[in-house]
């Protein structure tokens, strides 16, 4: 097995040259990468052997192959990794099931996350050590100097570093994961780098924040626009460099509100627990995809794909790197748009515009009579973690109302989800200074919306 350092100057290398490459080479490297995919997920998944047995033996093009979802995969656990050691019982007995291992690598090797996305089907995700590597050094080549300029480095020199990750905790979720992973790895920077759970009370929040005083904020748009009302109103007080966003789509709007309170500057990223590194942000704010480790297709509700410029139906996405848990035409779920001319920083690699998870606000009445507004990841997230749900929306319906729809894993009895789900929230709700509120079962299962777009929490009034 190849060390580290090989796979990292490896990737590198071909990362620095396909930038170099021109859009050509670079569809002709991903052909390349794709077919020896195929061919090993053939070799490897019983999953993807069971599901490729009638195609060709030499794959050219993404469109060859049938697209796949969250819940079959899920469903197929056990036969879609490529590690015989491995199951989902396990993983979830062995990991999954004790936070005191947050961040740390499953036997020894594997990067493991948790997360539901925007189609509201939960997943369990593996990242293996070269597609781990593949990301940390694309991130680094592609965003050199977009991400974090030279004068934010500066400012970061004389006032020192301290990351605030602003996500909900109590689980396995990505954000949490790659935090503490980053903890485990350098006691240096766990002393700078620290989980502020979105699901605590906003005033507990602030304190905290208050007294870490974080000079890089990165997180769900919703939760850093909740503080810059904070800062703004003179109770949260903290100087931050830089505010990165990731996780939900962030308005124009909502990144003028951030950088009025704060004074900084505010960049996104798009990106995915599946696809960590599937784009960079350029000098003109457009997201890049990289094609050179990635695939994604736009595709309408069919799965045909739809020409730039066409607001898709969903998205399809390959990484190329990983081998432990290959994603092959995976619908993520996001609806993207392609750009239809060359960005003007000269990239290779397309451009394309999102709209896929968003994040509004929800409020709820508090006993005095004000207002408790609640991130809806946060609000999501007791809910998702409740034993036996399997898909879930929550509907606001008014200042003391919520409607929620559920969806239980086979064998989970729906009347006793419903009354844990209820114990659940009213705890939330208690904790965060909101209620009572009234909490309402929908005979109807979770649905997509007129757009056929899945939202899982939203204000309806």
């Amino acid at each position: 097995m190849r060390g580290l350092s090989g796979w990292t100057l490896r990737v590198a290398w071909d990362t620095w040259r396909a930038e170099r490459g021109g859009p050509e080479a670079i569809k002709r490297l991903q052909q390349a990468r794709l077919a020896e995919l195929v061919e090993f997920a053939r070799s490897a998944s019983p999953y993807y052997r069971r599901l490729y047995r009638d195609l060709p033996d030499t794959v050219t093009g993404p469109n060859q192959l049938p697209p796949v979802g969250k819940r079959e995969l899920m469903a197929n656990f056990d036969d879609w990794v490529t590690d015989p050691h491995i199951s989902l019982a396990k993983l979830k007995s062995d990991l999954l099931s004790d936070l005191s291992q947050l961040g740390s690598l499953y036997r020894g090797q594997y990067l493991v996350v948790t997360t539901s996305g925007t189609s509201g089907e939960p997943a369990v995700l593996i990242h293996d050590r070269f597609s781990w590597v593949m990301v940390n050094v694309v991130v680094r080549i592609r965003e050199r100097g977009t991400l974090v300029r030279a004068s934010e480095v500066r400012h970061f020199l004389l006032r020192g570093l301290r990351a605030a990750a602003l996500v909900a905790s109590g689980g396995h979720f990505a954000g949490v994961v790659l935090t503490e992973n980053a903890r485990r790895r350098a006691p240096a920077i766990a002393r700078r780098l620290r989980v502020f759970s979105v699901l605590r009370p906003l005033p507990e929040l602030v304190e905290e924040l208050n007294t870490f005083k974080p000079t890089l904020l990165f997180g769900y748009p919703s939760a850093v626009i909740q503080l810059a009302a904070e800062q703004k109103a003179g109770r949260l007080r903290i100087r931050p460099v830089l505010a990165i966003c990731s996780g939900e789509n962030l308005s124009a709007t909502g990144q003028a509100s951030i950088e009025a309170a704060f004074g900084c500057r505010v960049t996104q990223r798009y990106l995915s627990s599946e696809v960590p590194a599937l784009t960079s942000q350029c000098r003109y704010g457009a997201f890049h995809i990289n094609t050179d480790w990635y695939i994604l297709e736009p595709v309408d509700a069919n799965y045909v794909p739809v020409p730039a410029g066409t607001t898709s139906h969903t998205v399809l996405v390959t990484n190329l790197a990983n081998r432990v848990q290959p994603l092959i035409r995976y619908d993520l779920g996001d609806r993207v748009t392609l750009a239809t001319e060359p960005c003007p920083c000269g990239s290779p690699f397309p451009s394309v515009s999102i709209d896929g998870r968003t994040g509004d606000l929800v409020s709820f009445a508090a006993p005095d009579g004000t207002a408790v507004t609640v991130l809806p990841l946060a609000l999501g997230t007791v809910i998702e973690e409740t034993p036996g749900v399997r898909r879930f929306q929550a509907i606001r319906t008014g200042p003391g109302n919520l409607t929620v729809r559920l969806e239980a894993e086979p064998g989970a009895a729906l009347a006793v989800l419903r009354t844990a789900v209820t114990a659940r929230l009213d705890e939330y709700f208690a904790a965060v200074g909101a209620g009572p509120v009234a909490i309402e079962h929908a005979d109807e299962p979770p649905r997509p919306d007129r757009s056929g777009k899945f939202r899982q929490v939203w204000s309806a009034r």
